[in-house]
């Protein structure tokens, strides 16, 4: 289940009066919570905030969506200005099988596109605490994408570019249209925010949130970074490497001769793309990239952080260094990522005043396994 989401903030304001919460569940399963509090600032983000924890601590344990909805609706504090105690929200709940739950209160209905055309969901109307709460159960398969958002979204363009406001049916036909080029979660929610800031002439009168979840075939990666400590555990590190399914990466010269010389394959150096700061990459059978070691991984670093504060794909795609196939490639291909992280000192890096510390690698690596589970990555590291 591949999941994205990011907010605009009302304009003025430092906090986002929208909330999300995510939980992975079981193998493949995701819980995904979208909040709308009453206004905008302190006060909204309070009420989304505890509205989401609510109701992904609870529905994660088990617990019924009426007793849910009770728990939450006793516990919000009240608006004393407008003197009641106000918070929408949606819930998508898919396990690895497919099967979803979909609960909403009050915010614009969830869209969901089967080979890029919306379909209707089997809504069932609940009364819960004197609120009209609405819950729907299916099957998903293999490529359904569904979107949810808050009111900021169909409130985008009144007063500016559309009288009525971008509608439901309007992000409808922009969705089926721009289907093409919305391959994942997060393509969804930046075109969705980038249009919606557009309507709003840069200046959104509501905190706009968009969250999207994916079906989508898993793709794990594995990352080999530098050499075991110790040379008799290279040919398990490697055998760990080659088992991936999915992708397999060598971040290290030293690494790649040692793959190399293990598996009895070549590897070539490829100068068909020169970065001024990051060195080139490599080829080898059977690995789906080989860059050079600690700087690269720096970049990396630096590309990830980006990523996640604008969540803009061209932040990923900058040119065609190591550094950026990588951080493309952790972002938009793999679901999961397992690290082999070596701690044997690399004798390039030595220096009799001040050799660079085995440390810094293994805080890099560390900085954006990180990053990546702020990302809705699940990740792993085994170090070596």
């Amino acid at each position: 289940m591949d999941t994205s989401w990011a907010s605009l903030n009302h304009v003025g304001e430092e906090l986002c009066g929208d909330k999300v919460e995510i939980i992975k569940q079981d193998e493949n399963g995701v819980l995904l919570v979208l909040s709308d509090g009453l206004g905008s600032g302190v006060k909204a983000n309070i009420l989304a905030t505890l509205t989401c924890k609510i109701l992904s601590t609870m529905v994660a344990a088990g617990t019924d969506i009426r007793d849910v909805v009770e728990t939450v609706a006793s516990t919000l504090p009240v608006d004393k200005e407008r003197g009641v105690a106000y918070s929408t929200f949606t819930l998508m709940q898919v396990d690895g099988e497919g099967n979803a739950y979909f609960v909403e209160f009050d915010n614009p209905s969830l869209i969901l596109l089967r080979e890029g055309r919306h379909i209707g969901l089997p809504w069932h109307n609940l009364d819960i605490a004197g609120k009209q709460i609405r819950e729907a159960r299916m099957k998903l398969t293999l490529g359904d994408m569904a979107v949810t958002f808050s009111d900021g979204i169909i409130h985008a363009g009144i007063g500016h570019k559309i009288d009525m406001g971008w509608q439901q049916e309007n992000v409808i036909d922009y969705l089926e249209t721009n289907w093409s080029a919305l391959s994942r979660a997060a393509d969804v929610q930046h075109r969705l925010l980038e249009k919606t800031f557009e309507l709003y002439d840069g200046e959104p009168g509501d905190d706009c949130t968009v969250a999207a979840l994916h079906v989508i075939r898993p793709m794990p990666c594995c990352v080999m970074v530098g050499p075991p400590v110790s040379p008799a555990d290279d040919g398990s590190v490697v055998d760990d490497l080659m088992s991936c399914e999915g992708r397999r990466v060598i971040c290290g010269g030293t690494t790649s001769q040692i793959v190399s010389s293990y598996l009895g394959r070549e590897v070539t150096i490829d100068l068909d793309y020169i970065s001024p700061d990051v060195p080139p990459i490599a080829h080898m059978e059977g690995v789906d990239l080989i860059t050079e070691g600690v700087v690269t991984i720096g970049k990396v670093l630096e590309l990830l952080e980006r990523y996640a504060e604008a969540q803009d794909p061209a932040v990923l795609h900058r040119d065609c260094s190591g550094a950026s196939l990588l951080a493309a490639m952790l972002v938009e291909e793999c679901t999961s990522v397992r690290f082999l992280v070596g701690r044997a000192l690399n004798p390039a890096h030595q220096n009799p005043d001040m050799p660079i510390s085995l440390s810094i690698k293994l805080r890099l690596v560390k900085d954006i396994a990180d990053c990546l589970e702020k990302l809705g990555k699940p990740v792993s590291l085994r170090y070596c």
